[in-house]
C-alpha cells in the first residue's frame, strides 16, 4: 500500500525527466495563466480581505446580517462577508477565509462545512474575460456563464441549509441594529495595530497565498499536458468516446479529462472539442462548477490545518456543476445572445484590468444589495416582533 501511494510520483519525475522540454512548455502555460489573470484579479482582494478582517468589518457584517443568513442558509452573518467576496474575486478565497474564520473559532464545524460547500467559484473577470471573449471569442456568452454559476451556487447554499444539526442561536431585533454593529466595529478597532503594520502583514500572507495558488496551478498544467505527452488523455478520451456511443469526440472527452483535472486548461479544450454554442457553454459551466483537481489541492491545503471535513465539498462540487450546466441550458434556450451590443464593452486588450474592473463592480453590487437587504429585514423585526 505505501508503494502504491509513491509510484505515481515517481512515474511523473520519470516522465520529467523524459520530457524536459513539454514539461518546460506547459510549466510556461501556467505561469503565463496565472500572471495574467490569476495574479491581477486575485492579489489585490487578497489583500482587502485580510485588511477588511483585521478592521474588525467581519463582525460589523455578522452583527447586520445575522437575521437575514440564518433562516435562508443557516449561517452566521459573518459569512455574508465570504459569499461577497467569493463571488467578487474567486477561487480560493472561500476557503482561505472560511479557515480563518474556523480558526478563530467564529464559526462552527458544521457551519464550515455548509459555508466551504458554495463558496468556491471562479471570478467574474476571468468567466466574462478570459472565458466567454477570450476562448469563445462571444462576449454575451459571459453572462450566461457568470448567470449559471452563481445561481448554482447560491442554490447548493440553499440545499446545502439542511446540512448537519447544530443548535443556533435565534435572532433578535434588538440585538442586531445598526447601532450595535457599529459598537461592535468601534470596539473592535480599539487598541489595534498601526495601519502601516496591519497594511504589511496582509502583503507578506497575501504574496505567501498568491505564490502557493500559482504553484499548483503550473504543477497541474504540468500533470495535464504529461497525460497527453504519454497517451493516458487519449486513451480515456477514448473511452469516454465508447461508452457515450459516439455522442461525445475524442477532442470533447479530452476536453473532459483536462477539465477535471484543471478548469482553465479545460474550458480552453471545450472550445475545441464541442462544435454546438450551447454544448461549448453547457460543458464550460460544467467545469466552473466542478473546479478540477487543481482546486481541490488548493482548498485542501487551507483546510487541511482545520477540522472541516473535505466530503461535503466535493458533494457540493458536484451539485454545482450539474446544477450550472442545467441552469446554462436553460439561460441559452430563452435567452437570446446579441454580441454586437456587449462586444465592445467586454474588452480583454488588458486581461488584468478587465478582472479588476468587473470584480470592483460586482463588489459593489454586493455591497448594496446587503444594505438593501438588511434594511427590510430590520423593518421587518420592528413590525413582527
Amino acid at each position: 500500500m505505501t508503494l502504491l501511494k509513491v509510484l505515481p510520483f515517481i512515474v511523473l519525475a520519470i516522465s520529467m525527466f523524459i520530457f524536459p522540454q513539454e514539461v518546460v512548455a506547459s510549466a510556461s502555460t501556467g505561469l503565463s495563466l496565472w500572471a495574467n489573470y490569476i495574479l491581477p484579479a486575485l492579489f489585490p482582494f487578497f489583500i482587502l480581505a485580510d485588511l477588511l478582517m483585521k478592521q474588525g468589518l467581519v463582525d460589523f457584517l455578522g452583527a447586520l446580517m445575522e437575521p437575514l443568513m440564518r433562516p435562508i442558509f443557516r449561517l452566521p452573518g459573518k459569512a455574508a462577508f465570504i459569499i461577497a467576496m467569493i463571488h467578487t474575486s474567486g477561487i480560493p478565497i472561500g476557503a482561505i477565509l472560511t479557515s480563518k474564520l474556523r480558526k478563530s473559532g467564529e464559526i462552527s464545524r458544521l457551519e464550515g462545512e455548509r459555508l466551504l460547500a458554495f463558496t468556491s467559484n471562479p471570478s467574474p473577470g476571468f468567466m466574462l474575460g478570459a472565458v466567454a471573449s477570450g476562448m469563445l471569442g462571444n462576449a454575451a456568452v459571459g453572462i450566461v456563464i457568470a448567470a449559471s454559476v452563481y445561481l448554482a451556487n447560491l442554490g447548493v447554499g440553499l440545499i446545502f441549509r439542511f446540512y448537519g444539526t447544530d443548535s443556533e442561536p435565534a435572532p433578535s431585533g434588538a440585538k442586531y441594529t445598526w447601532r450595535h454593529s457599529y459598537q461592535k466595529l468601534k470596539k473592535y478597532q480599539y487598541n489595534k495595530k498601526p495601519f502601516g503594520e496591519l497594511l504589511a502583514d496582509a502583503v507578506r500572507e497575501s504574496t505567501a497565498t498568491i505564490l502557493l495558488v500559482g504553484g499548483y496551478i503550473i504543477f497541474f498544467s504540468v500533470i495535464t499536458h504529461l497525460l497527453v505527452v504519454l497517451g493516458i488523455s487519449s486513451r480515456l478520451a477514448n473511452l469516454i468516446h465508447m461508452v457515450s456511443a459516439g455522442q461525445i469526440s475524442l477532442l470533447g472527452g479530452d476536453a473532459i479529462i483536462q477539465g477535471f483535472m484543471e478548469t482553465t486548461l479545460g474550458c480552453k479544450a471545450a472550445v475545441l472539442g464541442f462544435q454546438s454554442m450551447s454544448t461549448q457553454v453547457g460543458v464550460i459551466c460544467f467545469m466552473l462548477g466542478w473546479g478540477g483537481l487543481s482546486v481541490f489541492a488548493q482548498v485542501l491545503s487551507f483546510t487541511t490545518s482545520t477540522d472541516l471535513r473535505f466530503r461535503p465539498f466535493i458533494i457540493g462540487r458536484i451539485i454545482h456543476a450539474v446544477f450550472a450546466l442545467f441552469l446554462s441550458q436553460v439561460f441559452l434556450k430563452f435567452m437570446p445572445i446579441q454580441t454586437a451590443n456587449l462586444s465592445g464593452f467586454l474588452s480583454v486588450k488588458t486581461p488584468w484590468l478587465f478582472s479588476l474592473k468587473w470584480c470592483c463592480i460586482l463588489l459593489l453590487c454586493f455591497v448594496l444589495v446587503f444594505v438593501i437587504l438588511r434594511f427590510l429585514s430590520e423593518l421587518y423585526l420592528r413590525r413582527y416582533q
